[in-house]
């Protein structure tokens, strides 16, 4: 067997409630969440690795959303995520604490375009980089691409601070024992020595450029694919640019891009428009149906923000340019986006937007979130 179902298809995103079928410790700070899939909504919930969900909760009378990657190849009947407990996260803090199975939470159908973009995995060697949480989607990604073909490979380089911070470390293990030959795990981290002084501390440009002459060699990756901090991730895009590797083979998705502890915005800020005051108009397309919302210019509010007002429904996880839920197109108009960590260069190209960072700069503007 050669190919897999690796290549997303965009899907409406809708919350569905879910039952919590299990939840396994990972480290002291991160568990696996497992959901029941009922029958009647396998379809809802077909995913191809690298996606994400994102989980609706109410935590002290205010909802939350939060977006987590899949952590398992795809199965009927359920679906995983890895959750682990950051300093000052209210979600991520319950979900570690408060959460237990039996149960029912809000998740949202599978999105995301952190996945494979090769039609054939023979002979395909696949790189994964991540930091802590970001090993979440490569131990999907992982899974996978093995068992598609006999001649595909896997190399991931995964650092944290110290091993008992290292989260599916059996899973990996058993991983290498398994494929043995086609994979490649180089663990590094930052406040633990290890043998190698090229697996000890935090991994700089310095280092990194020594990783890729002596364990990783470029010119032999067909993909790669990083996850982890926003420091990071950039500095491997722009150090394997810098070697020559293409970006249009260098995927890339980030789990945080605040301050630690910051909580992402879930809303923006409430609007008061007078009908009589200088206002942009916006209409938006949502399952066939248009929609007109206005919004003083002086607010500089995000499109999602004004959709919201009238269209309850409108998709959104994390509301900080970082998932791509809130994905639409510009039909007509202008707009201004402030913050892009999760379209491609394509994408926006073919002009689409993230609607949770994007301002209208003209007098109307148009977009369509079926597009």
């Amino acid at each position: 067997m050669s190919t897999a179902n690796l290549t997303a298809t965009k899907r409406r995103a809708r919350f569905h409630t879910l039952r919590v079928s299990s939840i396994r410790p990972l480290t002291a700070e991160s568990v696996e969440v497992s959901f029941t899939v009922p029958d009647e909504l396998h379809g809802e919930f077909d995913y191809v690795p690298g996606q994400h969900v994102a989980l609706r909760a109410t935590l002290d009378g205010r909802e939350v959303r939060r977006s987590y990657s899949l952590c398992r190849p795809a199965a009927p009947g359920s679906i995983s995520v890895a959750i682990k407990r950051n300093h000052g996260g209210k979600f991520s803090t319950w979900a570690n604490t408060e959460l237990r199975a039996g149960d029912r939470l809000d998740v949202m159908s599978p999105q995301g375009t952190f996945t494979s973009s090769l039609p054939d995995l023979s002979h395909a060697h696949i790189v994964g980089i991540a930091a802590g949480s970001g090993i979440t989607p490569l131990m999907s990604l992982a899974q996978t691409a093995l068992a598609a073909s006999d001649t595909s490979r896997f190399s991931l380089l995964y650092t944290n601070r110290t091993a008992i911070d290292v989260m599916f470390l059996e899973e990996l293990a058993d991983l290498k024992d398994r494929y043995p030959g086609r994979v490649a795990l180089h663990h590094v981290l930052s406040r633990e020595q290890r043998s190698a002084p090229l697996l000890s501390g935090r991994i700089d440009e310095e280092k990194f450029r020594t990783i890729l002459r002596t364990l990783i060699y470029p010119e032999g990756v067909d993909e790669w694919f990083l996850c982890g901090p926003f420091e990071l991730v950039q500095l491997c895009r722009d150090v394997l640019e810098a070697v020559g590797v293409d970006r249009s083979h260098v995927h890339y998705e980030l789990f945080t891009t605040g301050e630690p502890g910051e909580e992402a915005p879930d809303r923006g800020r409430p609007i008061v428009v007078d009908e009589a005051g200088n206002n942009h108009l916006i209409e938006f397309t949502l399952d066939g149906q248009i929609s007109t919302v206005k919004t003083p210019v002086n607010a500089n509010e995000s499109i999602l923000n004004a959709a919201l007002r009238v269209r309850p429904d409108v998709p959104f996880a994390c509301a900080g340019g970082v998932c791509g839920t809130c994905r639409a197109k510009v039909v007509s108009g202008n707009v201004q986006m402030t913050e892009n960590y999760a379209l491609e260069p394509d994408e926006i190209e073919r002009g689409y937007v993230l609607t949770c960072q994007s301002h209208p700069t003209s007098e109307t503007v148009s977009v369509s979130y079926d597009a």
